[in-house]
């Protein structure tokens, strides 16, 4: 004789007097976020102005004390070897400098809300490369591809940009010492109403096997002695995906280029 089924136990429902309860706890979560926020902001302000004064004051008295050490008559041996470890600390400071930048640039991304509208892709595109060429002598060498097209996304006009920018400038930067460099930006709908679109270059390129490391702050696949960079390009284009919910994958391999694929997603309903 089987024996009978449990009887099934219906989830409790709501009553009236839990909504206090409920508007209490939604209180002290807002509490708690905006006590987040507040630190997030301190954290950037330190950032921004505490941890740059050091740096200023390495990057001023550098020169100073080169130029008192040539007042002083070193000379020789002794001489060089001061320089060179004069070299190293301008060096590095102007590295932390820019690892500063990257940060506050990230921040300040993941900072802002969206603010999403019907944008071109190939406008924005054709944009940056304006830009591009106007501050990359460079620039001007490459052979650009873009699509004829145009290519609309829901997305942050600034953070699209910004993006781009990004995956432009690193593009351009492992490409530069091609005999006859090349970058592309190509685009294709998907069936459920997205877009993958892609930059392509054909550069140095790199070990496909820790490609997905690159998206990391700080993190580089060549020696600072080959490219120059402190690892934040590709860290603005993952964050400004992520902002809008796409998604990045590089591929690539040494000496056969790279290509950047964005896989975009479709407009919700609401949007």
């Amino acid at each position: 004789m089987m024996p009978d089924p449990a009887p099934s136990i219906a989830p409790a429902q709501p009553t009236p007097a839990d909504l206090p309860q409920a508007l209490a706890l939604l209180a002290q979560r807002e509490q708690e976020l905006a006590a987040l926020r507040a630190s997030h902001e301190d954290w950037l302000r330190a950032l921004s102005h505490d941890l740059r004064a050091p740096l200023r004051h390495i990057t001023s008295y550098t020169p100073l004390l080169r130029e008192t050490l040539h007042v002083a008559g070193l000379q020789g041996g002794d001489a060089q070897e001061a320089e060179q470890f004069l070299g190293v600390m301008e060096q590095a400071a102007r590295r932390m400098g820019s690892m500063l930048d990257g940060v506050l640039q990230v921040a300040g991304m993941l900072r802002e809300h969206r603010r999403l509208q019907t944008v071109d892709l190939v406008q924005v595109a054709d944009e940056v490369r304006a830009a591009l060429l106007a501050a990359e002598p460079t620039a001007a060498q490459v052979q650009w591809r873009l699509p004829a097209a145009q290519v609309l996304l829901q997305a942050d006009p600034q953070l699209l940009r910004a993006m781009l920018t990004a995956l432009f400038d690193n593009a351009l930067k492992f490409s530069r010492g091609q005999s006859s460099p090349q970058i592309s930006l190509q685009a294709e709908a998907l069936p459920d109403g997205g877009v993958r679109w892609q930059v392509q270059d054909n550069g140095v390129g790199c070990d496909g096997s820790r490609a997905g490391q690159v998206f990391g702050l700080f993190q580089r696949l060549h020696r600072e002695t080959e490219f120059d960079g402190v690892g934040v390009g590709l860290a603005v284009a993952q964050t400004a995906a992520r902002q809008h919910g796409a998604e990045l994958s590089l591929h690539s391999a040494p000496g056969q280029g790279c290509t950047v694929v964005v896989n975009w997603p479709a407009p919700s309903p609401a949007q």
